[in-house]
């Protein structure tokens, strides 16, 4: 069974910005991946996008069988100075790098094949290296808090800090890597940039994850530790661990309606810059400019996500922010197969920028609530299982994701190559058909699997009612005097004093 010491039920500001911090980097490194490596090495490499697409997927599969035993693992982890969590994440960052580095650098000489054998490989070795720190990380987060909207205002560091990671990542990139020039309309298919930017991103994934790791240990003796007749990690135990999981069924309906999520998110995140590039004809340097679009949608998220769940309750926010998300970026591409929208549309760019940030605040708002209710799963789970399973429920989520992102890789890269999209085409040359069908797929089909997701979502059933009942078994279960939600708990014998909330 895992002991849970009491811990502060606010948390200090530095605390959630030294969480929060850490999913910056990570997204700098995933985020440049699933954006950037299909254009990268299919219109600059000239690699087969159907290749490359597989190449891809295979990263995910083969990450995703590793994502959960991590978890397990991670949940097992003994380490009096360190805890269960923070072995892991000093641990990964530098491989992360080194990978990272690799992927926009393939050797010299390579054969379209080997090239697209490269990529597989080094996004794998990126994405293993990533689960080591990512898994553990995520765990944390649900550790660090029991209060129910608490919870939430740590995922909105964590999705606020997504953000900040991606759009500076693109930001920087597209200003100061791959601008537009007299010969490259869009910059990003300049080959000569390519180097400087994965070693200036390498370097600062490492800075970043490191930070976020060293900043949080002061939390380590409120976190929950592995009572000592915990049996260590084993396959066995692996298998047990992954049993308790599944059968909660609130659990398994947010893994269900993420399988579908995953599958619209890989397959528009494959085809973004071929829309963006080539349909709406921008400019790499315009691109940068969706930043104001994302920051606007990810700071309303930050504001008011935690609210929300405190009138709303997390389930219908999880509905609404499933559907939204859904239906919100495929407007624009409707409008522009109805003629509505073209390429010389006058305020395109504002017009697209405006959409974007109703999209992103829709996934950063689902985002916070999902990983939000996963720590009241856990809680159900200690209550029936009397383990901690943070590792394990965040993991296997991630499990699901990365299959079915990998399905939705592949998808774009299939539809890359049924469509007929020229290789190292430039905008404004691509046949008006072939731009069609991209809109097509991008749009109306991209969002079928989005509304699947929010359906399953309606199955899932913790409210703050059933979570205050939940927390209340808990407390009787440790013998400890129940808290309101609002006070804070008194930490248990041997643990350093809460720090005042901020």
């Amino acid at each position: 069974m895992t002991t849970a010491p009491a811990s502060a039920d606010r948390l200090p500001l530095r605390t959630k910005l030294a969480f929060g911090v850490g999913s910056a980097a990570e997204i700098i490194a995933l985020f440049s991946v699933s954006s950037y490596a299909l254009l990268f090495y299919n219109q600059v490499l000239g690699v087969s996008a159907a290749w490359v697409g597989l190449a891809i997927s295979a990263s995910f599969v083969l990450d995703a069988l590793i994502e959960p035993i991590v978890g397990s693992w991670s949940d097992r982890t003994s380490n009096s100075k360190w805890g269960r969590r923070h072995p892991w994440m000093f641990a990964a960052p530098i491989p992360i790098a080194i990978s990272f580095y690799a992927i926009f650098n393939p050797p010299d000489g390579l054969s379209p094949l080997a090239l697209a054998i490269w990529c597989a490989l080094s996004v794998s070795c990126m994405r293993w290296a990533m689960s080591a720190y990512h898994t553990p990380h995520l765990a944390l987060g649900a550790e660090l808090s029991p209060h129910y909207t608490e919870r939430s205002k740590v995922m909105a560091y964590n999705s606020f800090f997504s953000w900040a990671g991606g759009s500076s990542m693109s930001y920087i990139a597209l200003t100061f890597f791959f601008p537009k020039t007299e010969e490259f309309h869009n910059g990003l298919l300049n080959p000569a940039p390519w180097p400087a930017f994965a070693g200036t991103m390498a370097v600062a994934v490492v800075a970043i994850l490191l930070v976020s790791a060293w900043f949080t240990r002061d939390r380590i003796p409120f976190l929950p530790k592995p009572a000592a007749d915990t049996p260590k990690f084993s396959p066995v135990e692996f298998f047990k661990d992954m049993g308790k999981a599944l059968t909660n069924v609130n659990y398994v309906w947010l893994l269900v309606g993420y399988f579908f999520l995953s599958m619209m998110i890989g397959l528009r995140e494959g085809l973004r810059l071929y829309v963006y590039g080539f349909y709406w004809q921008i400019s790499s340097s315009d691109l940068r400019w969706f930043i104001i679009g994302s920051f606007a949608g990810y700071a309303t998220a930050f504001i008011f996500a935690a609210r929300m769940h405190g009138k709303f309750d997390k389930k219908l926010t999880i509905i609404w922010s499933g559907l939204a998300y859904a239906v919100i970026p495929a407007i624009p591409i409707v409008l522009g197969q109805f003629g509505v929208l073209r390429a010389n549309t006058p305020g395109l760019l504002p017009i697209l920028i405006t959409f974007a940030a109703l999209a992103y605040g829709a996934l950063s708002i689902l985002s916070i609530s999902v990983m939000s209710a996963l720590a009241d799963v856990a809680d159900e789970n200690e209550l029936k299982h009397g383990v901690r399973q943070e590792g394990i429920l965040y993991s296997t989520r991630a499990l699901a994701a990365k299959l079915d992102q990998a399905m939705g890789t592949a998808i774009a890269g299939a539809v890359i190559t049924f469509i007929a999209f020229p290789e190292k085409a430039k905008p404004g040359s691509v046949p008006s058909d072939v731009l069609f069908n991209l809109a097509l797929w991008d749009g109306a089909l991209a969002a079928v699997p989005g509304v699947i997701a929010a359906v399953c979502y309606g199955r899932y059933r913790i409210n703050k009612a059933s979570y205050e009942a939940t927390r209340t078994a808990l407390a009787a279960r440790r013998r400890e005097p129940q808290a309101g939600p609002d006070t804070v708990a008194t930490p248990a014998a041997g643990a350093a004093a809460a720090t005042p909330a901020e």
